[in-house]
Parts: structure tokens; sequence; C-alpha cells
């Protein structure tokens, strides 16, 4: 005689989490959820900012160094915000006003390294924007995900306590409903960790090719060559020396 499967509704989980939840306890879900949107928000739209970054970096090498001169140099590179023209330009002007009469004193070589130097550190402190939030969230999420946790076993072992009844679908249920909170906790921190991770290498990446490029772009200001490999390219113009 075959026997009949009956589907029995679940009467736990994060609905009922929430309908029998306290202001604690909905208080930490709300957290964890707007953490986890917020670290969604931040990964996808860096990750974004980053490929527009790499991409003005292949045009600087593709484009800029291929220029007969760094002025004509800066009119190739494109694209709203570019931070390798924006570094060019405040070079070249640089240069150009090296001899008034506040920094005459200071050597041409120094001048531009302080100059390129503040606009390399000014993209690198662009760069780690919300980096921090993430961070955050993944050493953080675990623990208020427990902290609710702990929060809804102690009133669920008081709910018990004050009915006098200790079965175990009394006390499975409620305990399970609150382990939830540590599962979401998880959830919210570990795609906020590898996203951290993600874009911090990829961070380090772009600064190497912004710190290459600045340290070429001094080189042909400063000299009027850029060394290339074994040998150098000249690509003199738009300095004054």
């Amino acid at each position: 005689m075959a026997t009949e499967s009956i589907a029995v509704s679940n009467p736990y989980g994060i609905q009922a989490l929430w309908a029998q939840g306290d202001f604690v306890a909905k208080g930490v879900l709300v957290l964890l959820v707007l953490m986890s949107a917020y670290s969604w928000f931040i990964i996808f739209t860096k990750w974004w900012e980053q490929k527009r970054l790499l991409g003005q970096a292949g045009e600087a090498e593709k484009n800029f160094w291929a220029a007969d001169n760094i002025k004509n140099g800066v009119t190739k590179l494109t694209g709203k915000g570019n931070i390798f023209k924006v570094i060019a330009s405040e070079s070249i002007d640089a240069a150009e006003h090296h001899d008034s009469r506040l920094t005459q004193q200071v050597p041409l070589h120094e001048w531009i390294d302080n100059v390129i130097a503040r606009g390399v550190a000014r993209i690198g402190s662009a760069l780690q924007t919300q980096l921090p939030f993430l961070a955050t969230t993944g050493s953080t999420a675990p623990f208020i995900g427990l902290f609710g946790t702990v929060w809804g076993i102690y009133h669920a072992l008081v709910s018990i306590g004050v009915a006098g009844q200790a079965s175990i679908d009394k006390v499975a249920g409620p305990v399970g409903e609150a382990l939830i909170m540590t599962a979401i906790g998880l959830a919210v921190a570990v795609p906020a960790v590898l996203g951290y991770n993600y874009l911090l290498g990829r961070n380090k990446l772009i600064m190497e090719k912004v710190k290459l490029f600045a340290s070429d772009l001094e080189q042909v200001i400063v000299s009027g060559s850029r060394v290339e490999g074994a040998g150098a390219r000249v690509i003199a113009g738009g300095s004054k020396k």
C-alpha cells in the first residue's frame, strides 16, 4: 500500500521572524539588509569606475605617447574626468609658470615632482572612497547577525519558560528562526569582503599605471625624453627646459 506524502507548511522562516520579532530583531534585520544593499551598490559602481579608468590608461599609453609633443598628447586624451589628462595638464601648467617669483627658487624637477605627486595622491585618495564601508561591513555583519540570534534565542527561551512547555517543537522553531540572523549576517559579510579584496587589487593596478605615467611625464617635461625599455624616445615640446 503506497503511502501518500503530506505537504506540511513551514511555520518558521524569515516571514515568521519578521512577524513575531520585536523592534530589536526587526531593527537588526533592516540594518543587515541596508548594509547588503549599499555594499552591492559600492561594488558595482566602483567596478564600473575602475573599468573606465583602466580604459583611460590604455588610451593614454596608446595615444598620448604617440603625439609629437605633450600638449598635443593632452588633446588626444578624451573622456569626462580623464585622470591622465588632468595630471598632464597640471604638469604642463606648472612647467610654464615655473619662472614666477614664488617658484623660481625651486628647481624645475622638484617643482614638477611636487605637482605630479599631489595629483597622484589625489587620485589614490579618490580610488579608496567607499571601500572602508565594505571592510567595515565584512567585519561587523557577522557580529550584528550573531547579536540578532542571541536576542532571538533569549526571547524564545523566555516565551517557552513562561508558557511552561519545553517540547522539541516549541524549542526548535524559535531557535531556528533566531539562527537565521547569523546566516543573514554571513551572507552580507562574505560578498563585502570578496568585493573589497577584488576592488583593492584593481585599485593597485590602476595606481601602478598612474605612477608609471606620472614618472614618464616628469622625465619628458624635465629632460625632454621618455625612458622606454633600453632606449629613450624624444617627445619634446610643452616644457620650458
